[in-house]
């Protein structure tokens, strides 16, 4: 089918950035939109979210308000981020932010996302790529010129199709990981924070306790291993995930530490708490759990364990400050019953995590094709 060969700007209603600044801090309002809210896969993600609040959201806005088709995508300091503006969406871009406002009469907005996301317009976004002394930054004058070849509009709207049906699945997948997640944790707290386990009819309860439990340190029951540096440019990529403090960012040949174990973040995302199924690299931001120590109990109980330092002046998670953190052991019978009762749903939850990789493998090995026009739809 034809092509039309034009620069981006040809194809959009304009291209913006989002403010040099940082607004104050609000408890609520509209959204900041920043780097970490969006994902390498092309996701938003408001796991951890900024606001603006309402009296200064006005001021924000003046250049640009994000509406929904818009591709957000980051120029500077973590490049080749981008993502598609929901319905609905209320907020701001944030520092080192841009968007391209789709011409709808050219461009169908999912199809322009795939786009950017594919290694077509990576290399061409990194032949113009400025590396500075601190961060490298695509200079924005120059995007708007960057010629580009695009099928027609129908056709457009049928690669969207195909690719989107992957992310769907995968998105689905997600969902449901997440609500295994959340039964365990439920699970978890039925159990050994509300005292609801089987069989707690027949104990007697001893100085808040049920008999048999007791208080002890987290030092106690486990050694944190320090993690080790891996830079991004590297890791080789393969079958060994690379964890960081904010989980999984990236992929490596080779372990570090055995699996399954337990990764917690120890600068950065402090006190954050993963579960590693497989065979792992936690790099220095993180610590790791010797396998040997790690169980699924354990996984789920250190969340409670408090490893939030509130004192500003102290950067990241200190070992004994760590190991200083109350934990309630249970009697070793229930603890092996509980994690024989929640390990069918990590089970599960692996399954669906291995699914999701050749489902992305999967769209990842059409993508160029399907922008090459290699296939025809």
């Amino acid at each position: 089918m034809t092509r039309s060969v034009a620069a981006i700007k040809e194809f959009a209603i304009g291209i913006f950035d989002g403010p040099h600044a940082t607004p104050k801090p609000s408890e609520d309002g509209p959204i900041f939109l920043g780097i970490k809210n969006v994902t390498d896969e092309g996701r938003l993600d408001f796991s951890e979210i900024r606001h603006v609040s309402e009296a200064d959201f006005a001021k924000w806005t003046r250049r640009v308000k994000p509406q929904q088709g818009d591709i957000v995508f980051s120029y500077e300091a973590t490049l080749h981020r981008y993502a598609c503006i929901p319905d609905g969406f209320e907020g701001c871009l944030g520092r080192r932010m841009a968007l391209v406002r789709p011409d709808l009469r050219k461009v169908d907005p999912r199809f322009l996302l795939y786009f950017f996301l594919s290694p077509i317009w990576r290399a061409k976004m990194e032949a113009i790529t400025i590396t500075g002394a601190t961060v490298n930054r695509i200079p924005l004058t120059t995007v708007p010129n960057t010629e580009v070849s695009l099928p027609g509009l129908r056709e457009q709207v049928a690669i969207a199709e195909i690719l989107s049906a992957y992310d769907e699945l995968i998105e689905n997948n997600r969902r449901r990981i997440a609500l295994l997640e959340e039964a365990a944790r439920m699970l978890y707290r039925e159990w050994f924070v509300h005292f609801r386990f089987p069989g707690h009819e027949h104990v007697k309860v001893f100085d808040g306790l049920p008999a048999g439990w007791e208080r002890c340190k987290v030092g106690d029951l486990l050694e944190l291993r320090y993690g080790k540096a891996l830079k991004e440019e590297n890791r080789t990529g393969g079958p060994i995930p690379v964890y960081g403090s904010s989980g999984i960012i990236g992929t490596h040949q080779t372990a570090l530490a055995a699996g399954p174990t337990i990764v917690v973040g120890r600068k950065g995302n402090v006190g954050s708490v993963y579960w590693s199924p497989v065979d792992l690299w936690p790099i220095d931001t993180a610590y790791f759990v010797p396998r040997e120590q790690a169980d699924l109990w354990l996984y789920l109980a250190l969340p409670s364990a408090g490893f939030q330092n509130t004192d500003s002046g102290v950067p990241g998670l200190n070992r004994n400050f760590a190991y200083s953190r109350n934990l309630i052991r249970p009697p070793e019978s229930l603890r092996r019953t509980f994690i024989d009762t929640v390990e069918p749903m990590f089970a599960q939850r692996t399954a669906l995590e291995n699914y999701n990789k050749k489902l992305a493998q999967g769209r990842d090995l059409l993508l160029p094709r399907l922008m090459n026009g290699d296939i025809a739809v």
